[in-house]
């Protein structure tokens, strides 16, 4: 009696979670499908670890996505004893390139100036500042570094290999650096489940990821005011009409305590910004809706 119990209660919680799932994926089709472009998405349950994928093990541009994946390298640095968060990094006027996105460029102008590590990760992470960004590259030795730590951390799925600069001067470049959005939820997984940084490094991240950013808040925007979400977001520019990416990479709180993992990736796509920052919003707001329900 207590087998026939327990196959019972199995196999209805299966088929809710099967259930839930197909639920999920035809809504989420039925938002995706409409717009032009590459979409990849994947979702985890940092719960229960289950995942669901659409396209999930393809090629995205990870544009400025991949200032997380800098900044765990350089807090790991940071846990090695290698970097210090109030360690000042010297700044030359020739580190501020000219006409690139730059928060900290605007607010030292001559460059020439001492700032502390904590500071420049906030402004690469939080404000995607392109020259934070190749500042901390050139800290670690170069892409090629991050890389190589990423792989270290058994995420497969993920190519580092160009600075902002870089990318910059040539639109190909940009689809140098490139995650699957499964490899981008498994590295958020880690990152959540405390698997990769100290306790220091880990809050302070998690802060940074928590603030204000920059890409026009994509994953948040439709969710209940007051939602916390740590996330990321990487944006191209634009070449004959065509956008080569607009991503969120994210973890979402829900009203119970649980989390979520979501990566989504939108790549050469001739749709207006408006309606690609809709469309990963929607998509977060679907999945926000199918895990409260």
């Amino acid at each position: 009696m207590k087998s026939l119990v327990y196959f019972c209660m199995v196999f209805l919680l299966t088929g809710t979670v099967c259930s839930q799932t197909h639920s999920l994926r035809k809504n989420l089709n039925q938002i995706i499908q409409p717009v032009q472009g590459k979409i990849g998405v994947a979702i985890q349950d940092l719960e229960t670890g289950d995942t669901l994928t659409i396209h999930g093990h393809e090629h995205y541009p990870l544009q400025s996505v991949f200032k997380f994946h800098l900044a765990l390298a350089i807090l790991h640095q940071m846990d090695q004893g290698n970097l210090m968060l109030d360690q000042k990094i010297f700044i030359n006027k020739s580190d501020l390139i000219p006409g690139t996105y730059s928060p900290m460029a605007d607010k030292y102008p001559g460059g020439n100036v001492e700032l502390p590590l904590r500071e420049i990760l906030n402004y690469t992470v939080s404000q995607s500042d392109n020259n934070g960004c190749d500042i901390l590259f050139g800290l670690l030795g170069g892409p090629q570094q991050v890389d190589d730590y990423i792989h270290s951390l058994g995420i497969s799925g993920v190519s580092i290999q160009a600075t902002e600069a870089e990318m910059a001067k040539h639109w190909n470049v940009q689809y140098t650096n490139w995650t699957t959005p499964f490899a981008a939820v498994q590295l958020l997984e880690k990152f959540y489940h405390r698997k990769i940084l100290s306790r220091t490094g880990h809050d302070f991240l998690w802060d940074v990821m928590s603030g204000p950013t920059t890409g026009g808040s994509r994953i948040p925007v439709q969710l209940p005011e007051g939602t916390p979400v740590a996330h990321k977001t990487g944006t191209s520019g634009t070449k004959d009409g065509i956008r080569g990416a607009a991503n969120d990479i994210g973890i979402v709180t829900l009203p119970n305590g649980g989390h979520f993992a979501i990566a989504i990736f939108v790549s050469d796509s001739p749709e207006p910004s408006q309606t690609i920052d809709k469309t990963i919003a929607s998509i977060a707001k679907i999945t926000w809706d199918e895990f409260v329900r």
